[in-house]
């Protein structure tokens, strides 16, 4: 099983903070274009996100090639947490928790991932060259467009 932690501070009020970030709808605002990532669940404005809620997208992690990815949102605490976790998709397991807290006149944001991918030694290769990398880019790309939007 391999980790990867990240946080980022934004000038902005945790409302705010909860409000983009428990909208699915803006993770592709901060995804990185190449990956062509696509919502396919038709989502509900109205609602947030919620503990076992679903959603299905059409994601390109590794070249080029579009995957099924869909993901459960499996524990939601309003304004503070929310993890969701792979259910269908490239990884073996993928469970990613958002923590947000108040702090400095902003919100200290926190992910952090734990993650296993398929084929044993293959996986592990893959892991080394490539995989982990593709991951540190994404959240590279990330950074610097939450700086953008919130700065």
């Amino acid at each position: 099983m391999y980790q990867l932690s990240d946080e980022q501070f934004l000038p902005i009020s945790l409302q705010q903070a909860w409000d983009f970030f428990s909208s699915p709808k803006n993770l592709a605002k901060i995804t990185p274009p190449e990956m062509g990532f696509i919502i396919r669940t038709k989502l509900d404005d109205s609602r947030g996100i919620y503990s076992g809620m679903l959603i299905d997208y059409t994601v390109k992690p590794l070249l080029g090639i579009p995957m099924h990815w869909r993901t459960e949102i499996s524990q939601v605490a309003d304004k503070h947490q929310f993890t969701d976790r792979q259910l269908i998709g490239p990884y073996k397991v993928w469970e990613h928790t958002h923590t947000f807290v108040e702090k400095d006149g902003g919100v200290l944001m926190t992910d952090h991932i734990n993650y296993q991918l398929p084929l044993g030694f293959l996986g592990t290769v893959a892991h080394a060259l490539l995989v982990r990398r593709k991951i540190e880019s994404i959240f590279t790309y990330r950074k610097a467009v939450l700086l953008k939007m919130f700065n």
